[in-house]
C-alpha cells in the first residue's frame, strides 16, 4: 500500500472523527498523506476540527494502527475500499453518510445491475420463509444481487436461498469482518465468499455492539436498489433499514400480513402510512421499478453530450446529473474525489464554458438549456 492510502487509513484511527470529518480533512487538505502534513493552525482552520483532533493528527499512534490494520487484512484475504478508489461502489457514492472506508471479504460485484435487499423479523414464520423462497426464486430470472445483515431470520434465509439459486448474496456485518454473529451463521458465511461476500465499515476485531447495526443497516439501504421488508414487527432494525432506504429515495417494499400478527404490523403500517409498496410477488417489483426479466438496464441519456468535456470535467458533471444538477461544493468534492484546490479549477472552467452557475453558499448547478 502506498503512503497516500496508509494515511488514509490512519486517518480512520482518529478518535473522534467519522467518515464526514474525513471527507472534509482530504477535499481541504488535498490527500490523506497531506492532512498529516498539514500545520495545526491550518488544521484548526477546516470547519468540525477542533484541538484535541488536531493534537491527534499529529501523533503516531494512527500509523502504527493502521499498519497493523493492513498486516490483519492480509492475513484476513480481505479487500480495504476506500471511498476515493474507483472499484467502491457506485450506488454508496449516491449517498451523503456513506462510510469512507469498506472492508470486503469474497468475490464481491458491486456494480451487479439489479440489487435487491431482503429484511425483516429475526423471529421469522413459516409463512415469511414462504414469501422469500418464492421471492428469491423470482429474481434469478433477473439475476438480480441478494444483500441482507446475516442476522437471524428473513436476514439468513435470504442468504441461504440466494446461494441455494446461486445468485451473488452480500452480507452487511455490524462488527469486525473477522468477527462472526451470530457464530452459528459461520457457514453460510463461507459458503457465500464464492458468489458475493461479506462487507462491513467496522476495523478488525469490532464486537457486534447494538449501535453498530443501524449504521450497517444504512450499507444495506444504500447498496440496494430495492429494499423488501418481509415480516417486521411494530419496531425492530428491519423498519429502521426502510427509514433509512426512504431517505435515500429508494423503492421499499413490505409484505402484508394478517391483521393481530405482531410480526405483521411492521409491514402493514409500512404500506398503511405510504412508506412502502404493497408486494404480494415479484412482478408488483417488476411494475415499480421498470424490470423486465433478462433485459439489461439501459443507462440514462445524458442531457448533453459529455464527451466534448475533459475526462475530469466529465467527472464532474456526472456527479451533478445524478444529484439534481445541483450539490454545495464540499459534498461535489467527496462524491467526485477531487480535492478541493483541483475541484475548484473544474468548476472555474465549466464556468466560463457556461456549463454550470454558481448559487449562494457555494452551491454549483448544471446550466441546462
Amino acid at each position: 500500500m502506498d503512503q497516500n492510502r496508509l494515511a488514509l487509513l490512519a486517518l480512520h484511527f482518529i478518535p473522534g472523527i467519522g467518515d464526514y470529518t474525513i471527507r472534509q480533512l482530504v477535499s481541504y487538505c488535498g490527500s490523506a498523506e497531506k492532512v498529516f502534513k498539514t500545520p495545526k493552525g491550518k488544521l484548526l482552520k477546516i470547519p468540525g476540527i477542533g484541538k484535541i483532533t488536531a493534537d491527534t493528527i499529529s501523533n503516531e499512534l494512527p500509523f502504527k494502527n493502521a499498519e497493523k490494520e493492513l498486516k490483519i487484512a492480509e492475513k484476513e484475504n480481505t479487500r480495504l475500499i476506500f471511498y476515493t478508489d474507483k472499484d467502491y461502489p457506485y450506488r454508496l457514492k449516491l449517498v451523503s453518510d456513506a462510510p469512507s472506508l469498506l472492508y470486503v471479504k469474497g468475490n464481491v460485484d458491486f456494480e451487479n445491475t439489479k440489487s435487491v435487499a431482503i429484511v425483516g423479523t429475526r423471529k421469522s414464520t413459516d409463512y415469511g420463509k414462504h414469501r422469500v423462497e418464492e421471492l428469491v426464486e423470482s429474481l434469478v430470472a433477473h439475476q438480480a444481487s441478494i444483500i441482507s445483515g446475516l442476522a437471524y431470520g428473513i436476514d439468513i434465509l435470504a442468504h441461504k436461498q440466494a446461494l441455494k439459486k446461486n445468485l451473488p448474496t452480500l452480507g452487511i456485518m455490524g462488527s469486525g469482518i473477522d468477527v462472526m454473529y451470530p457464530a452459528i451463521h459461520a457457514d453460510t458465511a463461507q459458503k457465500m465468499l464464492t458468489n458475493g461476500g461479506l462487507v462491513t465499515e467496522n476495523p478488525f476485531g469490532t464486537k457486534p455492539d447494538a449501535h453498530n447495526f443501524p449504521a450497517r443497516n444504512r450499507i444495506i439501504a444504500g447498496l440496494c436498489d430495492a429494499l423488501v421488508v418481509v415480516e417486521a414487527a411494530e419496531k425492530g432494525g428491519a423498519l429502521i433499514t426502510a427509514e433509512i432506504a426512504n431517505s435515500y429515495n429508494k423503492d421499499v417494499f413490505a409484505f402484508p400480513g394478517n391483521i393481530g400478527q405482531s410480526f405483521s404490523e411492521g409491514c402493514n403500517n409500512l404500506i398503511k402510512s405510504n412508506k412502502a409498496h404493497l408486494i404480494s410477488s415479484v412482478k408488483d417489483l417488476e411494475y415499480i421499478m421498470g424490470w423486465n426479466a433478462h433485459e439489461q438496464l439501459v443507462p440514462k441519456k445524458e442531457a448533453f453530450n459529455l464527451e466534448s468535456y475533459e475526462p475530469d470535467e466529465q467527472a464532474v458533471l456526472k456527479v451533478l446529473l445524478l444529484n439534481n444538477h445541483q450539490l454545495m461544493i464540499d459534498e461535489l468534492s467527496w462524491r467526485s474525489g477531487f480535492p478541493m484546490s483541483k475541484l475548484a479549477s473544474i468548476l472555474l472552467g465549466l464556468e466560463f464554458k457556461n456549463t454550470i452557475s454558481t448559487l449562494p453558499g457555494k452551491v454549483y448547478k448544471l446550466a441546462l438549456k
